[in-house]
């Protein structure tokens, strides 16, 4: 019998589309928090450039006729937080029930310690990383609003990561009664001038001012050495052992339903 205190559940994804990863995370969190599955960690990557939504953001804070005529997937995630493309990266989405005692003490606590193992990763590969670890007072979102950027790595929220002031991970989550999951974007390398199109942003420097890809510091770094040193390094921080899977039938199933019936419709991606 698996312990679940102790055994986690890894998914090693390789390349999938938009509207598919996003519901295979969905169908995963729902898995967890029914007890059917182990806490788990998804580590995935794209198989074209695509932009994700935050699940309450207007789709007018992108450029959508640019990405359909550029041929650039354009998804609502489940999570929140504001816009992301998504390229040469690696993305994850982490799925856990509240009942853990890990994660039982609200989202900012939750937030953290996930950071956390992410902070011990970047230490690993030779990087200083940075824990904000300052509360926005004015309001309790894990959103800042000093930039009104639709951009998710122009402002660094609560529990975020930078190296040298730049966002390096652009992170958010989706809390229910029974449990969360986080989805967040580590990319490798920016496409500065998609992202430039995308966002209707003015300057190339509103990008190099605010956000960075590893390989920028870590020219030689792989997606399968980093992945590596993901899994140790949350096997670390939250003293458990990874087994490696694939996801369930269930889970599959559930997620190929999600797809078709939500995340490729234009009620559930063009509806703000």
């Amino acid at each position: 019998m698996i312990n679940y205190h102790k055994t986690w559940r890894l998914i090693n994804s390789g390349q999938g589309s938009a509207s598919y990863s996003m519901a295979l995370d969905e169908a995963i969190a729902i898995s967890v928090r029914k007890g059917s599955s182990p806490p788990t960690l998804r580590l995935y990557s794209w198989n074209r450039p695509s932009v994700t939504l935050g699940c309450f953001q207007r789709i007018s804070d992108i450029d959508i006729e640019y990405c359909s005529n550029a041929s650039i997937p354009v998804v609502r995630r489940p999570t929140g937080g504001r816009a992301i493309l998504h390229n040469k990266e690696l993305t994850y989405s982490f799925s856990v029930k509240n009942d853990n005692d890990l994660f039982s003490k609200g989202i900012f606590d939750s937030y953290k310690k996930i950071s956390a193992a992410f902070y011990l990763a970047l230490s690993k590969i030779g990087l200083l990383p940075e824990l904000k670890l300052i509360r926005e007072t004015h309001h309790s979102s894990l959103i800042t609003h000093h930039s009104k950027s639709p951009l998710c790595f122009q402002s660094a929220s609560y529990g975020e990561i930078t190296i040298n002031s730049k966002k390096v991970i652009g992170s958010a989550q989706k809390r229910w009664t029974d449990g969360l999951l986080q989805q967040g974007s580590i990319p490798y390398c920016i496409d500065e001038p998609e992202v430039l199109k995308i966002f209707r942003l003015h300057s190339i420097k509103d990008i190099k001012g605010a956000m960075a890809g590893l390989m920028e510091a870590v020219p030689d770094l792989s997606d399968e050495k980093f992945r590596n040193v993901v899994k140790i390094s949350f096997e670390e921080t939250f003293n458990i052992e990874f087994i490696s899977a694939i996801p369930s039938q269930e889970e599959e199933l559930l997620a190929q339903e999600f797809d078709s019936e939500k995340y490729r419709t234009e009620e559930w991606n063009f509806r703000k």
